[in-house]
């Protein structure tokens, strides 16, 4: 079965932000009415070898084949999404000014049935427990009160970003007794989250892309999806578009996870069964996760801004179908 593979595009061109020598540069993203504001990291576009070879550190099946990737430049926020950001859109002010619509039409969670940060930290720490549902209406929210469109990565633009040049099991090579430097993972978290920017970032100033809390991407879970592109030379902007609620693809491992997770690579499945387990809902919370507190988020923001209709395209093929 061929799976669907979609360039995420981006028409509407907007000015980037520049620096003195008309290169672009990072920027802050604020709130209107909010002291919450997002780091954004300028990401250049640019080709790169997506997966693993067998016999790499921790290979599995799924990494393979090897193949060429192209993506399109965007932004990403330099850590995972916090508690404080992630509750300016749960607490939004009604009086919140819109460029992009009405906020107050973004759908909003239901509260979850016990605490989703289970006593780990709030304020500086990365937000979890969320469904991918959930992740995606934070996106949709953020856009609507900024007037600048922020989604979730694709599968391969998240480990373009997390690689940041590099082809090793890690950004910062293979071996794993360097991990407790760049993240936090099952030997070294006192199994919680911790707060974000405490280990040291990748080459392209990106904070915990390896442990402290795994991240969604906007992929659909295939274990062999990457055989698509046996004989492809290079995928442009490769996405696997959603076909089914689950399994997802989330990246990055976490603080529970142990280093074979915790690669560039690596890719994790959803898995509601085991991730809502102790969720007494008939049916299950389509916003929380009562079981997985290790799963966050990270936003992205393509260079390249789409149109309105594109944006509500999109919207409705990730949210509404």
């Amino acid at each position: 079965m061929k799976y669907f593979i979609k360039a995420i595009i981006a028409i509407m061109v907007i000015p980037a932000m520049l620096n003195a020598q008309g290169k672009e540069k990072p920027f802050l993203q604020e709130i209107e009415g909010t002291d919450v504001t997002f780091d954004m990291i300028y990401i250049p576009g640019g080709e790169y070898k997506m997966g693993a070879e067998e016999g790499a550190v921790f290979f599995e099946e799924d990494q393979s084949p090897v193949h060429t990737v192209k993506v399109d430049p965007f932004y990403m926020l330099k850590h995972e999404i916090t508690w404080d950001q992630f509750e300016a859109y749960l607490n939004e002010n009604k009086d919140l000014v819109s460029k992009g619509g009405d906020a107050d039409a973004v759908a909003k969670p239901s509260p979850p049935y016990e605490d989703p940060s289970f006593g780990m930290g709030k304020y500086g720490y990365p937000a979890g427990s969320m469904t991918q549902y959930s992740a995606l209406q934070f996106c949709k929210w953020l856009t609507t009160v900024t007037g600048r469109f922020y989604r979730l990565p694709t599968e391969a633009e998240w480990e373009y970003a997390c690689r940041a040049g590099t082809e090793t099991a890690y950004y910062f090579g293979d071996e794993v007794e360097d991990l407790d430097t760049h993240g936090w993972y099952y030997d070294n978290s006192q199994y919680q989250y911790h707060k974000v920017m405490q280990k040291d970032p990748n080459p392209w100033g990106l904070y915990d892309m390896h442990g402290n809390v795994a991240e969604w991407t906007l992929d659909q879970y295939f274990a062999d999806y990457y055989q698509e592109f046996t004989d492809v030379p290079v995928a442009s902007n490769p996405w696997a578009k959603p076909q089914d609620l689950h399994p997802r693809t989330v990246k990055g491992g976490s603080y529970e996870h142990d280093p074979n997770d915790c690669t560039c690579a690596a890719r994790i499945e959803s898995d509601p069964e085991r991730w809502k387990r102790r969720d007494p809902q008939i049916p299950k919370s389509f916003w929380w996760n009562t079981d997985s507190p290790f799963v966050g988020l990270r936003v992205v923001s393509p260079v390249e801004q789409p149109t309105a209709e594109e944006i509500a395209k999109f919207w409705a093929v990730t949210l509404d179908e």
